[in-house]
């Protein structure tokens, strides 16, 4: 039996979050010092998940297996995955003064070859909650589409510190999912409006809005898709290209304009929250310890 894994996006620069000495993924916030990734990690294990692969770089490889990985390894089976600018799968190469990652499709796609059955992606700097590691795992057993994202309303993912990018969503009457839109710089303004920018065009977004927080369900032949998307996306691109990137989320909202290609959108109502700022620690310091004070989590972690 192929193991059910859970893909974690832990190769992110953190620019927002301290520069370049401190990393969000690696910031202790629960009660007994564990990360984000530690109550993800615990979460879907509960959910059935059976193995885990991390997408990191290489310099911080060190770091994250003494701070995270060599623990996670005795509890689930662990394989680690390395994002790196060069590493293409077309015009390798050519991009000599290319430092930055190219973004979130580019890291998954790093991992083509060590998924061979179906998996989730998470990020690492994301607290998603128990119910939708569960949802995850139902749509495994009981497929409806070639893939699910598990969204949050708008209203439970903005920070109070500085904007935020995501997802916005569109479905249709079935749950389908009929566009993603990577909106950037999303935040309330002092009119109480919440405003966003969707490829430089500015949006008016409700509360409601369902977003995605990169929580996707995907079958092994997503990879191709992946291969395709990031190919056609790089060929695009001049040799000097310096900031471009490709989310995961493009290449679904370009999918599913096929027609072919169905993605069940899944609301959640848990409380999502992350540290997209540093400022943002000390409110998930908070909400963790009230956690496990009710119960719904151990100190530590088992």
């Amino acid at each position: 039996m192929k193991d059910l894994t859970l893909v974690v996006l832990a190769a992110g620069m953190g620019s927002r979050f301290g520069g370049d000495d401190r990393i969000k993924q690696l910031e202790p916030l629960g009660p007994g010092g564990e990360l984000l990734i530690d109550y993800s990690v615990y979460d879907a294990m509960r959910s059935g998940f059976t193995r885990v692969v991390f997408i990191i770089r290489h310099d911080i490889e060190e770091l994250f297996k003494s701070t995270i990985g060599n623990r996670v390894e005795k509890i689930i089976k662990t394989d680690y995955v390395y994002q790196s600018p060069g590493l293409l799968p077309v015009r390798s190469g050519e991009f000599k003064q290319r430092e930055k990652p190219w973004g979130t499709a580019h890291a998954l796609w790093c991992c083509k070859d060590a998924l061979d059955g179906n998996f989730a992606v998470i990020n690492a700097d994301d607290f998603y909650g128990a119910k939708a590691f569960g949802a995850l795992s139902g749509f495994f057993n009981n497929p409806t589409a070639n893939a699910c994202s598990v969204d949050f309303r708008l209203i439970n993912t903005l920070s109070e510190n500085g904007s935020v990018n995501r997802g916005v969503c569109k479905t249709d009457s079935n749950n389908f999912l009929t566009s993603v839109e990577e909106t950037k710089q999303i935040s309330r303004g002092a009119d109480g409006i919440i405003r966003g920018h969707y490829r430089g065009v500015e949006k008016i977004l409700n509360e409601n809005d369902l977003v995605s927080m990169s929580m996707w369900g995907f079958m092994p032949d997503f990879t191709e898709i992946l291969e395709r998307r990031l190919s056609e996306f790089l060929c695009g691109l001049s040799a000097d290209e310096a900031k471009a990137e490709l989310t995961i989320a493009d290449v679904v909202n370009e999918e599913i304009k096929n027609q072919s290609f169905k993605v069940l959108d899944i609301l959640t109502e848990s409380r999502w929250f992350g540290i997209t700022y540093e400022s943002d620690a000390n409110k998930a310091k908070e909400i963790l310890s009230q956690y496990v004070k009710d119960g719904i989590y151990p100190s530590p972690l088992s």
